[in-house]
């Protein structure tokens, strides 16, 4: 992510390995903007859901949910992301490991594709 603290002197990316190092970037406004952090979450849950155990996958979905909704309380499409991912979540829920996976993978890019159209 490009850390957007440092513009415009610096052009310097933020790689995030986790979804609490998402959250971190979101919560410290390395990312900035509505867009922005919208996809952001999205990706972080994708994120999140891919490094999960599928055996407490229903519990660890919504520690990584609520852990990125903690970080901009008042951030709308922050709220809208993870509601999104939520629903999709529950579209798939009962499906195997990596069908869950792909599917949030496909929303979150698929996110990204619709806010690069719209702006």
């Amino acid at each position: 992510m490009l850390d957007q603290r440092r513009l415009p002197a610096e052009e310097v990316y933020v790689a995030c390995r986790d979804y609490r190092e998402v959250a971190e970037a979101i919560r410290t406004m390395v990312i900035r903007g509505a867009p922005a952090i919208g996809v952001a979450a999205a990706m972080g849950v994708a994120l999140g859901v891919r490094q999960a155990d599928p055996s407490r996958l229903d519990e660890e979905f919504e520690e990584i949910c609520r852990t990125l909704a903690a970080t901009r309380p008042t951030a709308v499409n922050l709220f809208w992301a993870i509601e999104r991912m939520r629903r999709v979540y529950e579209g798939v829920r009962g499906g195997s490991f990596g069908a869950v996976q792909a599917t949030l993978l496909e929303t979150a890019l698929r996110m990204r594709e619709e806010d690069i159209q719209v702006n």
